[in-house]
């Protein structure tokens, strides 16, 4: 199975249990033999990177790297790389306590990117906003390697700086369509909830909308708002990427996975993995292959 790395697993900690900030570079010296093949964390991941070139797998959708793109990435979710020599960066993650047990009034689930597993990972960052982040996580990374007083509260004040500066960024800094995400985001954030807890054996979109008190037709406005997609849609997008994670690794023959995923008739199954991958299940294998 993919290995899933918690806070402990990385060198140079600095004894901070829930929160972990680097060097991008000597984060990858240091931590090579953990993080050079899929893995997930079970902690929030932001990534930003200063220097080189390469691709960043995340959940099976590919995203180029180079300077000035930060990665924020949700606890879970399935991620590699394939880096140019020189890269170079920052990187920190934490748990969602780290950032909700210190913010009453806030959740880390409430920033845009961490809002949805649909939302996008990436965030471009134009040159002066390159400048400014990179600041914060090098007083960050300083703040971690000291020994001050109240160093918890200014890393957890830092990342919630950075967060809401990216927020920014992320929605171009257009108060309406912050305000339109919001309103359906509560509910939209429910349903995949439910979906992660139900999925491989309830596939209705009526049935997630009883679950949560309201209509079919109203929760099918809430999924084409927040993310253009049918609820439907939302339901095997999470079905599908759950049978890819299983078919790159384990051992589990096609009809296995099929069965554990609510499908008794593999060849449905496979019917539905083409049509929304373009490729067979033996075809997707084999591309990674």
């Amino acid at each position: 199975m993919i290995n899933i790395l918690d806070i402990s697993q990385l060198q140079n900690q600095e004894n901070e249990k829930d929160f972990y900030v680097n060097n991008l570079r000597e984060h990858i010296l240091q931590n090579k033999s953990k993080i050079t093949k899929p893995h997930k964390h079970n902690s929030y991941l932001c990534i930003l990177f200063t220097k080189g070139i390469g691709t960043h797998e995340i959940d099976f959708n590919t995203y180029e790297v180079k300077p000035g793109n930060i990665f924020v990435i949700s606890p879970g979710k399935t991620h590699h790389w394939e880096l140019s020599d020189d890269v170079d960066g920052f990187i920190f993650t934490h748990t969602k306590d780290f950032y909700d047990l210190h913010y009453s009034h806030n959740s880390i689930s409430n920033f845009p990117f961490f809002q949805s597993v649909q939302n996008s990972p990436l965030i471009e960052l134009e040159e002066n906003p390159v400048t400014e982040i990179v600041a914060l996580f090098e007083s960050m990374l300083s703040e971690y390697q000291n020994k001050n007083i109240l160093k918890h509260q200014v890393l957890v004040s830092y990342s919630d700086i950075i967060y809401a500066k990216l927020s920014r960024i992320y929605l171009n800094d257009e108060t309406e369509q912050i305000v339109n995400h919001s309103l359906y985001a509560q509910k939209f954030n429910e349903l995949e909830n439910l979906i992660e807890e139900h999925f491989s054996v309830e596939k209705s979109p009526s049935k997630y909308a009883s679950m949560m008190n309201i209509t079919p037709k109203h929760l099918n406005r809430i999924t084409q708002s927040v993310i253009g997609k049918t609820t439907s849609e939302v339901i095997l997008d999470r079905i599908i990427l759950e049978a890819k994670r299983i078919m790159l690794h384990t051992g589990k023959s096609f009809s296995e996975i099929a069965i554990g995923l609510g499908y008794e008739d593999y060849a449905y199954f496979s019917r539905l993995f083409k049509q929304k991958t373009g490729l067979t299940p033996s075809q997707f294998l084999k591309s990674y292959q």
